[in-house]
């Protein structure tokens, strides 16, 4: 379980400070965040619980979160930026968790194209979220993060083997050290996503920390479906592809390894 007064303690100074929320058992934590949004929560309001009943992921997949096996988070966001600049957040937030799994687990971690945090081939976090706009642009983001921490079994039907960080490390880590690094990152992570000086070189960063992103021959799945090889990120964080028709500019969906060369 998580030691809350810690958490304020380690937070202080930060735009998490005094807005933590914990549930022992929720049904989703996004869920959670995005009632409250909607409610006027305010920047930096943090949810998390310890089991969720009905985590999700992206595309209404189900997010396993047994009681105390992973960190189930959703941070509300209310950054200064407009809808066109919303994919780049889900790969912020990658980043920010490739980070925080460095420091509390010392594992490097590879980021698949737009939401899946990776050791190896094998998937160990996912990224979702979930926003609403208004005229004035992005009313609020709400930044749903799930991390295998001290899982030991996983659903077998799942397109993606599964890790957990226990078992990638050979060591019992931390939720409460890894919740701590995490914030702390998506913090700076959103910091420089809202300046426009530092956009290109985060948008490069986050090509620098995947394997997936340029050179690699995938399938991509959803609306936009083409085989084609990686050819890394434009201005909006969309993905591109090059296949034996064009370079396609992939904005929605997910990519795998292409099965055959």
């Amino acid at each position: 379980m998580y030691d809350l007064d810690a958490l304020e303690a380690e937070l202080a100074g930060t735009t998490f400070a005094g807005k933590l929320h914990f549930n022992p058992v929720t049904g989703s934590t996004n869920t959670d965040a995005l009632t409250a949004a909607r409610d006027g929560a305010p920047d930096g309001s943090v949810f998390f619980a310890d089991e969720q009943t009905a985590g999700r992921g992206r595309g209404d997949h189900r997010w396993q979160s047994n009681a105390g096996d992973g960190l189930y988070v959703s941070v509300l966001m209310r950054p200064k930026l407009s809808p066109a600049q919303l994919p780049r957040i889900p790969l912020v937030a990658g980043l920010a968790a490739a980070q925080a799994i460095k420091a509390a687990a010392g594992l490097v971690i590879d980021l698949r194209w737009p939401n899946d945090l990776l050791i190896a081939a094998d998937k160990v976090g996912g990224i979702l979220v979930e926003s609403k706009t208004d005229a004035s642009g992005l009313a609020f983001a709400v930044i749903g993060i799930g991390i295998n921490v001290h899982q030991r079994s996983f659903d077998p039907a799942h397109s993606t083997p599964a890790t957990s960080l226990d078992i990638a490390s050979g060591q019992r880590v931390s939720r409460q050290s890894l919740l701590i690094a995490l914030l702390k990152s998506l913090e700076h992570e959103m910091l420089l996503l809202s300046d426009a000086m530092t956009v290109d070189t985060t948008l490069r960063r986050v090509e620098q920390a995947s394997t997936w992103l340029k050179g690699r021959r995938v399938e991509v799945h959803g609306p936009q479906e083409c085989v084609g090889i990686t050819a890394g990120l434009d201005a909006h964080g969309f993905l591109l592809v090059q296949t034996a028709e064009g370079l396609v500019t992939v904005q929605t969906g997910g990519i795998r390894a292409a099965e055959t060369e």
